[in-house]
């Protein structure tokens, strides 16, 4: 499946520092850095940047931030680039150097449908300073089309580089990855359009190379598949299923048996039966968490009829 423009992102620290508040120590930061340069990925995204106004270093690890300073003592400029993310409205816009005097080069602004004019105007903000900037429409599954339709009308109007598509909740099929390709690439013509899967219905991997065959050239995994719930796409096995030479999938293999075979054991991403429930359901992973820690009934059934119960309109 070789293409020349497919770029790979790994997501591994700031999707996977959802299931710890990213507290990955530096040593390990760095050697997972490293070896992903070596492995060839294109974009490695090591966080976010949350505004501390609004969250306590003292409760997250620092790639909840990404300070300029924690990022140079862990990444380097090479042929990987760094990317970050920012939530709108939980963005401190002046924690921002311009491109030219930071380690970053790309920053990926999330959000949902209803705040597309604030996203509009932090990925301009970010885009003045000289990055590339990509913007991840959340939850898209619980997006109505009129309004979807309109979020991506405006972005066309954009400088910005991308638009990801993102199946926040592991709900999708085939069917609808290829409706959504080509409604983007339809409606935000000339950009790249992006692909975020998660793995509730273990269908990041296939849903992945669903997009790909439609021509979605940017694409999101993370090593061992880790990060919020039920996890992503696995990056290993993007890598080996793309045989494009410049990938090396040993490095990936190494950090795997090193750091994240014990790792999955202590935070429980991947496929378990309540995340596969609110995949089914189309529902925000955060109930299954809570379910996973002893809270929301005590079996699959109750937990299953709980959520029907929810009205989420």
């Amino acid at each position: 499946m070789y293409r020349r423009e497919i770029k790979v992102l790994d997501c591994t620290l700031r999707d996977g520092g959802l299931m710890n508040d990213w507290h990955f120590d530096k040593a390990m930061v760095k050697d997972l850095f490293d070896n992903l340069a070596k492995a060839g990925v294109d974009y490695i995204e090591m966080g976010y940047r949350a505004d501390k106004k609004q969250y306590n270093p003292k409760d997250f690890g620092p790639w909840r931030f990404c300070d300029e300073e924690d990022l140079r003592e862990v990444a380097y400029a090479c042929d990987s680039k760094i990317s970050i993310m920012c939530d709108v409205d939980r963005t401190d816009y002046d924690a921002f150097l311009p491109a030219k005097d930071s380690l970053v080069k790309m920053v990926r602004v999330a959000c949902y449908v209803p705040d597309i004019d604030k996203a509009i105007h932090l990925g301009n903000h970010v885009k003045s300073l000289g990055y590339e900037v990509t913007v991840n429409i959340m939850a898209v599954s619980h997006a109505l089309e009129p309004d979807l339709d309109e979020a991506l009308t405006q972005l066309a109007d954009t400088d910005f580089e991308g638009v990801y598509i993102v199946d926040s909740f592991g709900y999708f099929y085939s069917e609808q990855i290829h409706y959504l390709a080509h409604k983007y690439m339809k409606l935000v013509p000339g950009k790249q359009i992006g692909i975020h899967c998660h793995n509730n219905q273990q269908l990041a991997f296939a849903n992945t190379i669903e997009a790909i065959i439609k021509g979605v050239n940017l694409l999101d995994a993370s090593i061992y598949g880790i990060g919020r719930a039920a996890g992503n796409c696995p990056l290993e096995l993007l890598m080996a299923f793309l045989k494009n030479p410049k990938f090396d999938v040993r490095p990936v293999l190494d950090l795997i048996q090193k750091y994240f075979v014990d790792m999955k054991k202590e935070l429980r991403w991947g496929y378990e039966m309540p995340y596969a429930i609110t995949g089914v359901l189309n529902k925000h992973p955060r109930a299954a968490m809570a379910f996973m820690k002893g809270v929301h009934g005590s079996t699959y059934r109750e937990f299953y009829e709980e959520l029907l119960s929810v009205d989420d309109t």
